[in-house]
């Protein structure tokens, strides 16, 4: 096919949506050229308007459905359009799930282009108020000075204030509402981030699914806790049922990064207690857990029974490991966990749970990953079963690569909560011998392009 100018593409044009790109464009074609249509479903057929044209693609909006897709629904949030958080919750769910695999698909054939098996997608168990990790921008309207939290609109740092947000727990909403009533009346005031002015720049909310009780934590441009913020913390906590602590995290840098390094318990507890695989565990304000609880439940589970039907008393290697919840949660079928993170706040918070539950066979380690695989492969020379790779969403670094299979005797299960780097990185497993036995994904964001998967990497 002979690929069309761009010079020859109109600016409006009426366009059928092919499928849906990784990033949750829909993706329309015009002999060859790509053009990623923001708010498509595939099979619809829309009027769009084209941004700036590039060599091989160009961006576009939707003017007017002209056919909708058999598969397109009416969002059930009415700040759906405005708010960027649910770029999919036009399309029913069955199609979000069936568009989700097709993405994992696309990407390993598009980065690895090998064939490898992409199992269905496994659904959340609930596709409403799963969300339990909220992170809410403030600012201040500029007349009145009212306190607004929300989302920022797509592609922009514009607020929107959202009072009510159908994928996260009722009294999340209950509390942000509190928080901006009660901010005002301290005296505090909103960020205004073009200026790097004023007091209160993020709320961030973790709430357990299993206690129904909530962290809040007040990001603050500031260096220190001031009498305002202590007299809006206590508030809060005695005032809302569904707090059990409040704390402050010191973020006084000139930075879209949303927390410091530096957060102060003022009041009650500083962490929640969640439940996965039938163990307690502690979450606290910067360390890393699953946002989606139930559907994390069901990734756990599904590593842990893989695992328990493949070796007998397998000794394990969790790697970037976090609140050692893959550790934890296998060590009821493994000779031994090693458990590597670098965050000592989760490591600390990961002993306390050993601790409690008894558990005698994790040895946890408070390190780079990297820097840990060169010390184990040194000094104790140990061969792993298993190892556990749960990288950030950047991926693994090659180096860390090639020790996770230096250490490793039989398989890799590597979770991934982005494709790219997935495909990336067991492109470069896969040619230094390794093979990829499948891939499963789960949804663990409803209404999301986001994808989460478990890729199960034999060494031969």
């Amino acid at each position: 096919m002979q690929t069309v100018n761009k010079k020859d593409i109109p600016e409006v044009m009426t366009v059928e949506v092919e499928k849906l790109s990784n990033l949750g464009y829909g993706i329309a074609k015009v002999d060859g050229y790509v053009i990623f249509v923001e708010g498509a479903c595939p099979g619809d057929t829309v009027k769009i308007r084209l941004g700036k044209k590039n060599k091989s693609y160009a961006n576009a909006k939707v003017l007017e459905i002209v056919k909708p897709s058999p598969h397109r629904v009416e969002p059930f949030c009415p700040m759906q359009k405005v708010c960027g958080a649910c770029q999919l919750q036009f399309i029913d769910y069955d199609s979000q799930l069936k568009l989700k695999k097709q993405i994992v698909e696309d990407t390993m054939k598009s980065i690895f282009g090998g064939e490898v098996e992409v199992r269905d997608v496994i659904p959340s168990p609930k596709n409403r108020e799963y969300r339990h990790k909220i992170q809410y921008p403030v600012g201040e309207t500029r007349d009145s000075k009212r306190i607004l939290a929300g989302y920022y609109k797509t592609g922009s740092h514009e607020l929107v204030n959202i009072k009510y947000c159908p994928i996260q727990p009722e009294y999340c909403d209950r509390i942000i509402e509190f928080i901006r009533q009660s901010a005002q009346e301290c005296g505090i005031s909103g960020y205004n981030e073009k200026k790097h002015a004023g007091d209160l720049r993020h709320v961030v909310i973790r709430t357990s699914n299993y206690s129904k009780k909530s962290l809040v934590i007040l990001v603050v441009n500031s260096t220190r806790a001031f009498d305002k913020l202590k007299k809006l913390a206590h508030r809060i906590f005695t005032e809302l049922d569904n707090v059990s602590g409040v704390g402050v995290n010191f973020n006084s840098k000139k930075t879209n990064i949303i927390m410091g390094e530096t957060t102060e318990i003022l009041e009650g507890e500083g962490f929640i207690e969640e439940k996965l695989c039938d163990k307690v565990f502690k979450v606290g304000a910067q360390t890393f857990f699953q946002v989606n609880p139930e559907s994390a439940n069901n990734i756990f589970n599904y590593v842990k029974e893989y695992i328990r039907s493949s070796f007998e008393s397998p000794l394990v290697l969790d790697a970037y490991a976090g609140i050692t919840t893959f550790g934890i949660c296998l060590s009821d079928i493994a000779k031994k966990v090693v458990s590597v993170e670098e965050v000592k706040a989760s490591v600390d918070l990961a002993s306390r749970v050993i601790k409690e539950n008894g558990i005698t066979n994790v040895e946890l380690h408070n390190m780079d990953a990297g820097k840990f695989f060169e010390k184990e492969l040194n000094t104790k020379g140990r061969k792993f079963d298993v190892t556990v790779l749960d990288p950030p969403r950047k991926g693994c670094t090659q180096e860390s690569l090639d020790y996770a299979l230096k250490l490793t005797k039989s398989k890799i299960i590597y979770v991934s909560c982005n494709p790219a780097t997935l495909a990336r990185d067991l492109k470069y497993l896969v040619e230094k011998g390794a093979r990829v036995e499948f891939i499963q994904p789960f949804d663990m964001f409803p209404h999301t392009y986001h994808v989460e998967d478990v890729a199960v990497i034999k060494l031969d």
